[in-house]
């Protein structure tokens, strides 16, 4: 089973793209999400990414995702319903009212979130962060310091994730329960483990960082890499299939 965020290697169309072509598609698809409120596009916007998915062969980590954008936007959008009283009364609040409106921009939130999520981060399981890093200098000439910072990030999310579970599984054979006792008890337990987390952390940044000035990272220019990353004819395509998409989420945004 794949960590979070680590690379799934594979021959499918998404995985044989241009680095540059599917950051700029996801970031295309996300901004589509959010430049229309028609729930209709949202939800197919949804199943294309999907559809996506299945295609690379990450249906399974796409659902887990989906479900944590989920849980989060739920939050939102219980916060949304209880503050935008809109459309036809529902229930009587002592600020105001839940309405039909109230309800449906919530779910508009919620399939939002997640249709945005599911492109940007299969952009993660299906290109390797040096192509990220090496195509974002070549091709649209960002300062390597600033790709390598960005993929250095996402790299280290799954880290420490690990790392986290390493230290949770210590203090579980100690005889820590992080599964008994309500909310406020499971945070009064996670406290105690920022510490070992935070002094692993500064030690796989220093050492990163040692690693890095070594091999010469301040030498680094976009001409030195040596794998090219030419634009395919799928490449074109996909690229014009997402500013037309931007473009018709706008119009029906405009329209809505």
């Amino acid at each position: 089973m794949n960590a979070f965020l680590e690379y799934v290697p594979g021959t499918s169309l998404l995985h044989r793209m241009n680095p540059v072509a599917k950051l700029a598609c996801a970031v295309a698809f996300a901004l589509a999400c959010f430049c229309t409120s028609n729930l209709v596009l949202l939800a197919a916007l949804l199943l294309v990414g999907f559809a996506l998915a299945a295609s690379c062969g990450m249906v399974r980590p796409t659902i887990g995702l989906a479900k944590a954008v989920f849980a989060f936007s739920l939050i939102l959008a219980v916060v949304q319903v209880l503050t935008t009283p809109t459309g036809a009364v529902l229930v009587e609040l002592p600020w105001g009212y839940i309405g039909t409106g109230s309800l449906l921009a919530a779910l508009t939130t919620i399939v939002r979130l997640v249709a945005a999520a599911i492109p940007l981060f299969l952009v993660f399981y299906v290109t390797k962060m040096n192509d990220i890093t090496n195509a974002v200098v070549k091709v649209l000439h960002v300062p390597y310091k600033y790709a390598f910072t960005f993929t250095s990030t996402i790299h280290f999310i799954p880290v420490f994730m690990n790392d986290m579970q390493g230290i949770m599984e210590a203090q579980t054979a100690r005889g820590v329960e992080f599964d008994a006792g309500g909310i406020v008890k499971k945070a009064r337990l996670m406290v105690p483990l920022c510490v070992p987390l935070l002094v692993s952390s500064v030690r796989k940044t220093n050492s990163a960082a040692i690693a890095a000035e070594v091999r010469g990272f301040n030498l680094r220019t976009a001409s030195s890499g040596y794998k090219e990353y030419p634009f395919a004819a799928f490449d074109v395509v996909a690229l014009v299939a997402s500013v037309a998409l931007v473009v018709l989420a706008v119009v029906l945004g405009l329209l809505g």
